[in-house]
Formats: structure tokens, C-alpha cells, sequence
């Protein structure tokens, strides 16, 4: 800020900067006078408008009606904090309309150049930030617009797309309940493959037919995608015998023939420009394009970032867009990594909009959930897995000395020498000994005969598969590189084409460097050839490739994000071979991929430096205890497996040990019958003819399999880092944990609480347990410790009370939420006779208490899990005037 700047005056902050800025949206700035007829005026600022309150800075007229306020500041003041002052004169201004007190809804605050504004119509409404001013068209379309009854032809859509699976229900419903509760931004996290472009098409569909959206802008980071989401749109039929292009219009950007098939028709609809810059309150469209094309057409070519060379937005430019010209924004694939400037220009083309913001992604990053605040909703790997949605992989560790120590090159050896500027190649002999570390290997040096070595084990699994299977398992090969002259990936190309002996057109690369590479992933995708595909960053995310068999990991990763993307890729079940069980990932650096990321990603496998275990190991480990739930998930997931794969022959024999030889139903059942008849049904689980049939079923033929991957680049490492920026690796976090919490165990209230007065447990100790944690040194929130719990005990999602106790003494037990209430619940009921309507209410509790591991009488006024079914009058009376000495037990026995 300049001199000039910290000396600027308030008469000079809304002359040079305030005035300026709403006459160019429309306005007429006119200072009040006596006399002055209101009534007629129309898109019109006047200052200095009085109020019983005090005079107002501007106040807005739009069609005679008083509709905005503006507060102004001078610039070195901070405007977020006068809205208040917004708000007085709202309350005392001599205007009919009544919003709980307040008489004009619309209340902005400024300094000139950061703006706050806060509709006070709906209780629920949050203060925001904003990029400019509303136009006077924006806010008579506000004014009009009736978000409450919205929200109730909304809830009173009842009816679902037959096509929509459960989970993608609950998508919706999170999201819409989000919106109904005035959230402006929110993110949805859903495993690759489980329907996510899906899911949110029927959700605007819901959206648009209630009125909550009108104008929707469903923005991407590529424009591949951009036409996959054409297509989505194109092709949902929302109501008998309509596609949704024919009851709402769908425009997108210009795209390009080799955007879509050969064979695909090419005709999407073009937005006309006037919808972007001059919204009308009739309008109701979705318009899809990418992120960087917004960039342009908000701020101009010279600001955006790259998406690659395919990504050119040629024929985009800067156009006049007011803030109000979408009502909703969904960002796909949201969980992009950029660099710190590419961050700051995507939050900025996403803040320009005054609009709900909903992220979509697999795998939010730390930007991304800091941007758009609430996850909603959740589908992770595992569940889908569960439930039959995805498929798992199983882990090939493949160790190569190379890879793992370097290249060690001795006095007098001959090596080859590229000019890595025109690729020539020249011998040298070393005059003296040299050591490349691993880290080098493909990008200072490499070693032909390691990667030689490596296909050739790839190949021996490949032919075992093809003679198990009947058909060559499509496979995705990421290399470290593609470089000019020293590419990782031609190498590969090569090799792999010696290997195979099956053609050139049988292995192919996909780079940004090949003629059409958009084209080259949809033939890969679609086609039985090529069978083997190498890439570096085109095929790690946003490609939908469902029969892809094998991933083979030959590119160092080090972000976590990346690394369950490419893993990604073959999560799919079966798309011309709905027989696909299951995916193959080769971890070329000798299982060490696998092992550090098993923890950090939502997506976890049996470590891959051991062979897998046979189901009647699995099975014995059932029946012995050992790590029970984690064994039967095993064997559901196995089961699932060989539902898919065998023939019609199995079935008929499999027919003797379970209802009608159907294994889909039986692994969908098997916890619940080891929960109702565990004897009986380990009985059979355990006999020696049902073991060796789940072993050795007939299987049925099998097709040949394609798969299409996508990959971006993005250089992070995961460390857990505390308040200073320091990195800890988990078991010197947790030894610090440990030592925090016995040097505090005597002075920090909450932790005594836990130790050694758990009748005192409740909220206010959880909050200050919470605080005081993650206020420490070293940032001990819980989520910083479920991680390291989950990586050195193996237990996931670790409640915080069993992780202080474990710190205080290890011979406490490592409980979850779920498992800390069910075993409180068992102590307090233990021995009791419970009424029907009693239990229900013990179940509610059971499950606020999973959340919130406390329970308080304001509870029950307060959450809607108890409101709506009547609160601590109709508890306690159903409780016999007891509940209050019931919820101190219950909070006791949670802490004990």
C-alpha cells in the first residue's frame, strides 16, 4: 500500500473507488435531498440516506423499492467487521418490508476495494465475501426469488432416478440439505468410478425443476472432460422419454472433432455470449467448459494457467461477466494439484461468482478443503469395495536392485553420452568411479537392462493371466518420464514391443507429445488394441477406462493424491468383461510404494511383501479371533471375487452349501450371518469340500480386457507436520503425544477428567480436551493422531479419548467412536429390560454419541436427532424422569 493509500480519506475511498465501481455496474450515485422521490427512482445509489438509526452511505433503489444498503470505509479499514453498522440502519429504515426485524435485505460493506455483503432475509444466511457489487438486475432477481419455497418443492421431489444407486442418493440428499441450510460452499468425495458426473447431473436436474438453480456453470481443468460432462448431460433421460438437453438447455464451449468418437455425433450447443454477460431472471441453462476458458473470459489470457497443449482455449476472450451470472458453480475433478500461483487464479475465477459452490473430487487436497470448507459427503474405496460398486486390487512386488540402491559405475567404464539438446550419443570412458542414487535413476541415468528385467517379469504375469483368463489384461505402464531425447517412456515403448513380439500398434504411448493424444486414450479405452499402454500424466485422473487389468508403477511417487489417482484408473468393474473381479498393481520399487501410501490413501490392500493369504487362511483367522472384522471384510471381497468369475457349472455345485448357489447374496450376508448363527455358518465355512470348491470352482471364459488410465503431474510429500512446520515421522509424534499427556495429566483439566474422574466427563471437557491439543506445539488435533494411530497400531479412525488413555498407559485399549459407545452401552444396559420406545431412544443417543462421544440435556432441545421426535420432555417422561441420571451413567462409562 502506498502513502497516498494509508493516507486516503473516506469522502476520497467512495469517490475514486465505491462511485466508479457502481455506476459501472449500472447505477446512478445521487445524494439525498429533501423532496427527493424515492418511490420513482430506479438503479439509483443515494448517499447519505437517513435512518431512525443514522444516516446510511448509500442506500440502493431499484424499481422504487429501497433494497440495499452500503456501508462504507476508508481503504485502510477492514470491512468485514462494520456490517453491523449495515445492519443498525437496515433495522431503522422507514420501509414496509420486514425480514425479522430488519427493513432492507440487502446489506454491503466496503472499503472500496473488499467487499462484504449479507442478505438478512433468511436467519440462516451467512455474511460473505463478494467480488463486486450486485447489478440492479441482480438484485431485483434476488428479491424475487423465493429460496424457502425452493427448498420445498425440492424436499416434495420425492422421486429418483431408477439408475441411481444408493449411495449417490444420499450424495443428493447431503448436498441439497447443505443448501437448504443456506451453506454456500461444500465439497462431495467419492471413490473413483462410483458415479460422480453421474450423481450430480441427476442433482441439477433436482435443483433446476425445484427453482434452488437456475443458471448453472459445471466447470473442468480439461476440455476431454468438458465433453465427457456434454455427453453425461446429453444422455440422462430425467423423465420418461426426455434426455435432459430437450427440457433444459445444455451449452458448452467450442470443441474440437477429435474431442469426441469418429462415430459420435458432433453438434453441442454453443453459448451465445449475451447469457454470460447480461443473466436474465428467465434464463434457466447449464453451460460446461473449463476452468481455464472462465479464467480467460473473467481476466484475460495473460492470467490463466495452462491446462496443456491439447487444453487451448484459442477463441476465448475477456468478456464483461457480472457476478451474479451463475447461481450455481459444480467444480469436477476439483482436487487438481497446481502451483501456488495456478492456486490463487482457480479460487479467483471460483470467488468472482456470488454463488453456491459445490467441489467434486476422489481425493481432496488440502487447498481444495480449505477452499470449499464442508465435506458433505463421503463414498470411500473401501465401502464401494463392500458393497459391490468397485473392485480390489491385488499387489505384485517387484524388487529391483537398481531401483532401490542406484547405479554404482566404475573407473574406466564405458557409458553413453546424450546431448539431451539434440540427442546425439557419444561413448565416454569414465576416468573415475561414480555413484547415481536411486533418485537419479531415469533422470540423470538409466539403466537399460533394469527396465528389460522388469518387463519381462511383467510378461510372465501377463502370460499367466491370458492362460488363466482367456484374454491379455489390458495394461497402463507409468513411466518416470517423456522427455526429448532421453524419454523413460520410448525406452519402454521399445522394450515392451520386443517383449511382447504382438506389433507396434499393440504397444502404444499416450503423452502429450503424441499426435492426438485425447483420441489415442479413447481407442485405448474402447478398443482391443493396443493391450499395453505407457504414459507419465495423461491418463492419472478424469478418464474413465473401466476394464483396465494391470498398473504397473515404474514412476516414483510421492504424492498421495497422485498415487490413488493412478490407482484409480483400474478400480472399475468391467465394462465389455462385467467378469472383472479385481485389478493388479506391479510396485517396481519393491512394495515400498504400496506400504507408505497402504495408510495415507483411502484405498488400503493386504502389504505386498507377502505372498496373499488363501481363503482358508483367512477363513481359520475368522474362527480364531484374529483381527476378526478385518478378516471377514477380506473374505466378503473374495467371495465377491469368485461370484464374478465363475461359470454357470459353479454355481449349480455351489448349490449344495448355500441357497441356490448364489454367491453375490451370500458375501452380501456373511456378516450378518456370522453375527445371528456364528457357529453354524463357520461350520460350513470350514468345511474341507466347501474350502477346496472356493478354491478350485469352475470358472467361466474369459474375454480380452482393456483398460485407459490419465495421470497429472504433481510434485508433494505427505509429512505430518506440526505448528512450527516441523516434520515428525508417527512414532516420534506418538512419543510425544505420550509424553504431553503424562507431564499434562495432573494440570490440564479435561486429560484428569479422563484419567481419573470420568463422572465428570462431558462436553465442556471434550471441547477443552479438543483445544487444548490442537493449540499444543507440536498440533496435536485428532485428525493428526488418527493418522499416526492408523500407521503404527494399524486401527483406523481412533476415537480421542482411547488415544489419550493409550498415551497415559498402553495397556488401553485402541476403540473407534463406534466400539468406545457400544461398549459404554453394554455396560449401562447390562442386566436392564429396555420398552420398545425406550430402546429407540437409546439408539438415537447411540448414535449422537458416535459422533460426539458426550451427551448433554441441551442436546435434546437443540439437535433435530432428538427435536424431531420430541425433545427431553417426551424422552424423559418415556424415561420415567430418569433420563438426566441416565445420560450422566451413559458419559461416565464413555470415559471410563
Amino acid at each position: 500500500m502506498t502513502a497516498n493509500e494509508q493516507n486516503e480519506f473516506e469522502w476520497q475511498t467512495r469517490k475514486q473507488r465505491i462511485d466508479p465501481k457502481l455506476v459501472a455496474l449500472g447505477w446512478t450515485v445521487l445524494r439525498y435531498r429533501p423532496g427527493l422521490q424515492l418511490g420513482t427512482l430506479n438503479a439509483c445509489a443515494v448517499t447519505e440516506h437517513p435512518t431512525a438509526n443514522g444516516p446510511a452511505d448509500y442506500a440502493l433503489f431499484v424499481d422504487g423499492q429501497w433494497l440495499g444498503i452500503i456501508e462504507a470505509k476508508k481503504l485502510t479499514l477492514g470491512p468485514q467487521n462494520v456490517l453491523t453498522q449495515a445492519e443498525r440502519y437496515s433495522r431503522g429504515a422507514t420501509v414496509p418490508m420486514d425480514f425479522h426485524g430488519f427493513h432492507v435485505p440487502f446489506l454491503y460493506s466496503t472499503n472500496g476495494e473488499v467487499i462484504w455483503f449479507h442478505d438478512v432475509r433468511h436467519e440462516l444466511s451467512r455474511s460473505r465475501r463478494i467480488a463486486d457489487f450486485h447489478t440492479p438486475a441482480a438484485l431485483r432477481a434476488l428479491l424475487a426469488h423465493d429460496a424457502a419455497g425452493a427448498a420445498t418443492i425440492l424436499a416434495g421431489i420425492t422421486m429418483w432416478h431408477p439408475r441411481l444407486r444408493p449411495y449417490q442418493i444420499d450424495a443428493c440428499q447431503a448436498m441439497e440439505q447443505a443448501i437448504c441450510n443456506r451453506k454456500r460452499q461444500m465439497l462431495v468425495a467419492m471413490a473413483t468410478g462410483t458415479g460422480k458426473t453421474f450423481t450430480l447431473v441427476n442433482e441439477v436436474y433436482r435443483l433446476m425443476k425445484s427453482g434452488v438453480g437456475r443458471r448453472i456453470l459445471f466447470l473442468v481443468d480439461r476440455r476431454a472432460l468438458a465433453a465427457q460432462a456434454v455427453r453425461a448431460f446429453s444422455a440422462f433421460d430425467p423423465e420418461p422419454g426426455l434426455k435432459f438437453d430437450q427440457i433444459y438447455e445444455v451449452y458448452s464451449q467450442r470443441f474440437h472433432r477429435e474431442d469426441f468418437d469418429e462415430d459420435e455425433k458432433f453438434d453441442p450447443k454453443v453459448l451465445p455470449t449475451p447469457y454470460l454477460m447480461e443473466p436474465k431472471p428467465g434464463h434457466a441453462f447449464v453451460y460446461i467448459c473449463t476452468i481455464q476458458r472462465m479464467t480467460i473470459n473473467l481476466f484475460g489470457r495473460q492470467v490463466a494457467f495452462g491446462g496443456g497443449d491439447e487444453d487451448a482455449e484459442e477463441d476465448a476472450e475477456r468478456l464483461d461477466i457480472p457476478i451474479h451470472a451463475f447461481d450455481l458453480i459444480i467444480a469436477d475433478e476439483c482436487h487438481r494439484g497446481y502451483s501456488t500461483a495456478e492456486i490463487s487464479v482457480w479460487r479467483d475465477t471460483l470467488d468472482h461468482f456470488d454463488a453456491v459452490k459445490i467441489g467434486l473430487t476422489a481425493t481432496p487436497a488440502a487447498h481444495t478443503k480449505a477452499y470449499f470448507r464442508d465435506v458433505v459427503y463421503r463414498y470411500e474405496y473401501e465401502r464401494a469395495i463392500r458393497e459391490g460398486f468397485l473392485v480390489d486390487y491385488d499387489a505384485v512386488r517387484i524388487k529391483s536392485d537398481v531401483r532401490m540402491k542406484g547405479v554404482f559405475l566404475h573407473e574406466g567404464e564405458s557409458v553413453g553420452a546424450i546431448d539431451t539438446q539434440t540427442g546425439l550419443e557419444n561413448m565416454d570412458e569414465l576416468e573415475d568411479e561414480r555413484e547415481f542414487p536411486s533418485s537419479e535413476i531415469e533422470a540423470t541415468i538409466t539403466a537399460p537392462d533394469s527396465n528389460r528385467k522388469i518387463i519381462e517379469a511383467l510378461r510372465t504375469y501377463c502370460d499367466r493371466h491370458e492362460q488363466e483368463y482367456k484374454r491379455f489384461p489390458k495394461t497402463l505402464i507409468f513411466a518416470a518420464n517423456d522427455l526429448p531425447h532421453t524419454s523413460h517412456a520410448d525406452q519402454l515403448v521399445e522394450i515392451c514391443r520386443d517383449s511382447f513380439g504382438r506389433g507396434d500398434s499393440f504397444v502404444q504411448k499416450i503423452t502429450g507429445r503424441v499426435d492426438r493424444p485425447l483420441q489415442r486414450i479413447r481407442e485405448f479405452r474402447n478398443r482391443p488394441t493396443p493391450g499395453v499402454v505407457v504414459s507419465v500424466d495423461m491418463l492419472s485422473t478424469g478418464v474413465d477406462i473401466p476394464d483396465l487389468e494391470f498398473i504397473v508403477m515404474l514412476r516414483p511417487v510421492k504424492s498421495r493424491i497422485l498415487f490413488e489417482q493412478m490407482l484409480g484408473r483400474g478400480t472399475r468393474k468391467g465394462e465389455r468383461f462385467p467378469d472383472k473381479s479385481h485389478f493388479t498393481v506391479f510396485d517396481c520399487f519393491d512394495g515400498t510404494l504400496l506400504e507408505y501410501f497402504r495408510k495415507a490413501t483411502a484405498i488400503t490392500a493386504e502389504p505386498p511383501d507377502k505372498p496373499s493369504r488363501s481363503i482358508p487362511e483367512i477363513i481359520h483367522d475368522i474362527w480364531d479371533n484374529r483381527d476378526r472384522a478385518y478378516n471377514i471384510r477380506c473374505l466378503t471381497k473374495r467371495l465377491q471375487r469368485i461370484d464374478k468369475e465363475m461359470a454357470a457349472e459353479a454355481r449349480e455345485r455351489f448349490a449344495l452349501f448355500i441357497p441356490a448357489g448364489d454367491m453375490a447374496r451370500f458375501a452380501r450376508e456373511l456378516t450378518a450371518r456370522l453375527s445371528a448363527d456364528f457357529t453354524g455358518t463357520m461350520t460350513l465355512l470350514r468345511d474341507k469340500t466347501f474350502q477346496d470348491l472356493l478354491q478350485n470352482y469352475p470358472r467361466k471364459p474369459r474375454v480380452f480386457y482393456v483398460t485407459y488410465a490419465t495421470e497429472d503431474k504433481v510434485s508433494s510429500e505427505w509429512l505430518l507436520r506440526d505448528g512450527a512446520g516441523d516434520g515428525w515421522k508417527p512414532e516420534d509424534y506418538l512419543t510425544a503425544f505420550a509424553r504431553f499427556v503424562q507431564e499434562n495429566a495432573a494440570r490440564i483439566e479435561a486429560i484428569r477428567i479422563l484419567l481419573d474422574r470420568p463422572q465428570q466427563w462431558g462436553t465442556d471437557a471434550l471441547v477443552e480436551l479438543r483445544k487444548t491439543l490442537a493449540t499444543a506445539p507440536q498440533r496435536f488435533t485428532v485428525e493428526n493422531l488418527q493418522r499416526v494411530h492408523a500407521v503404527r497400531y494399524h486401527k483406523a479412525l481412533v476415537d480421542i479419548i482411547s488415544m489419550v488413555k493409550h498415551a497415559a498407559s498402553d495397556q488401553e485399549p485402541l476403540l473407534t467412536a463406534a466400539e468406545r459407545v457400544d461398549r459404554a452401552m453394554a455396560t449401562i444396559t447390562a442386566g436392564r429390560t429396555f420398552k420398545p420406545e425406550q430402546q429407540r431412544w437409546l439408539d438415537r443417543i447411540r448414535e449422537h454419541l458416535i459422533t460426539n462421544l458426550t451427551i448433554d440435556r441441551e442436546d435434546f432441545d437443540a439437535l433435530p436427532i432428538f427435536t424431531r421426535d420430541g425433545g427431553w420432555g417426551v424422552a424423559n417422561r418415556i424415561f420415567e424422569n430418569n433420563l438426566q441420571d441416565l445420560i450422566l451413567r451413559i458419559n461416565e462409562a464413555i470415559a471410563a
